[in-house]
């Protein structure tokens, strides 16, 4: 036994184990939350990073959505920046990203062609074609080997197959949180602690006010085996046929956005963000059971539908359904500041803005609770609207 695990804290008549103590604890290492690790560990802090699954990366890698988006603004100018162009410079170097180079980010249909199933579209415009921006698709593994290696350069304190369980808080400031392990209980103190859990978990467990919001829920999956060329080839040859097909394709899935696949930087391998199950309550044991049942029962008959009926996926096959549901919005801090849908479309600017994605901005209130002091947030669960949530939470800015 070392010295670390002799040193214990008596919580609720319990004597657990302190196993570390530390300046910034970041609960949650998903995107959010490991680019705050990161950040913190390389303005020279101590830092200690807490993740439930085996792997770093959240909804980008676990969860499989495998492009990002929300980085450009009207002027087509590049906004979300710093981790966020580290990450993709890494995963270039690995084979394992693809955006469309400056020159091809054009508003017409020969790039639309090369472009569109990639994923690089301005979705927020109406009208076809739609332009091209700069976003990225990339390959799920390589990212969470990015997420490794960044968070092991740094010199955090990793701590994965660590479940958040409460939270310390005395005198309205936290102290630390209580994790769940295969050991058993633990104690981690800390003079800071981020909550980027992405359902305000942490928050919860201090007392922080907030609200429950709910979206549509996915849990996305890849295939294999597809001639991607030859469906985008019939595709683009018979407009109408396709159409008629591709609407036959999401009554069998129950929904999806714009396009139900898109390619990756695996050959013969899409990605399918779909389907769109409204009504789940992602912080529900019997819903997100429901919801997982109902998922893997869709994309097996989208499979079957596609295998006989659309060129270019005969031979298709299921390589995987994402290890982590895709929730998109549970329950939302009500900060210092509640960021309002008006400020997402009219582009407010704030005096402490500190992030920002496509042409919204974040104020730092945004991420305090009222009443809790030690404690900031990171991520999707943020002191927003729910209508305004919606507008804002992809990766990029999540990171930023």
């Amino acid at each position: 036994m070392t010295q670390r695990d002799t040193t214990l804290m008596l919580v609720e008549g319990e004597q657990l184990p302190i196993v570390d103590d530390t300046d910034v604890l970041v609960v949650g290492g998903g995107s959010a939350g490991l680019c705050a690790a990161a950040s913190a560990a390389r303005n020279g802090t101590r830092v200690t990073l807490l993740e439930r699954y085996h792997h770093l990366g959240g909804m980008a890698s676990g969860g499989m959505v495998l492009v990002l988006d929300d980085m450009v603004n009207e002027g087509d100018e590049i906004v979300t920046t710093g981790l966020v162009t580290e990450f993709v410079e890494r995963m270039e170097r690995q084979d394992a990203a693809v955006y469309p180079p400056p020159e091809d980010c054009q508003t017409n249909w020969e790039m639309w062609q090369k472009w569109s199933r990639w994923g690089c579209i301005d979705f927020h415009k109406a009208g076809m074609p739609q332009p091209i921006i700069h976003a990225v698709a990339f390959d799920p593994d390589a990212w969470k080997r990015v997420s490794l290696d960044i968070v092991r350069e740094t010199g955090v304190n990793l701590r994965l197959h660590s479940w958040f369980s409460d939270a310390l808080v005395a005198d309205g400031r936290i102290e630390g949180v209580i994790v769940q392990t295969k050991t058993g209980r633990q104690v981690i103190r800390a003079t800071v602690v981020v909550d980027a859990t992405g359902d305000l978990d942490v928050g919860i467990a201090a007392g922080a006010s907030h609200v429950d919001g709910q979206y549509i829920v996915t849990t996305v999956f890849r295939l294999c085996d597809v001639d991607t060329d030859k469906a985008e080839a019939f595709e683009y040859a018979n407009p109408e046929e396709y159409k008629k097909l591709d609407r036959a394709a999401r009554r069998e899935i129950g929904g999806a956005w714009g396009m139900w696949w898109l390619k990756t930087p695996l050959p013969g391998v899409v990605w399918c963000n779909c389907p769109h199950m409204p009504g789940y309550d992602g912080i529900s044991v019997e819903h997100m059971v429901a919801a997982e049942c109902e998922g893997r029962d869709r994309m097996m008959n989208l499979l079957k539908f596609a295998r006989e009926n659309l060129p270019g996926f005969e031979n298709a096959k299921m390589l995987g359904a994402a290890e982590q549901m895709g929730i998109r919005q549970t329950r939302l801090l009500q900060g210092e500041y509640i960021v309002t849908r008006d400020d997402i479309t009219s582009r407010r600017h704030f005096r402490d803005t500190v992030c920002r994605g496509r042409d919204y901005y974040t104020p730092y209130r945004a991420l305090l609770p009222k009443g809790i002091d030690n404690l900031i947030v990171a991520g999707r669960h943020y002191s927003v609207e729910s209508e305004a949530q919606k507008l804002s939470r992809e990766i990029p800015p999540c990171m930023a």
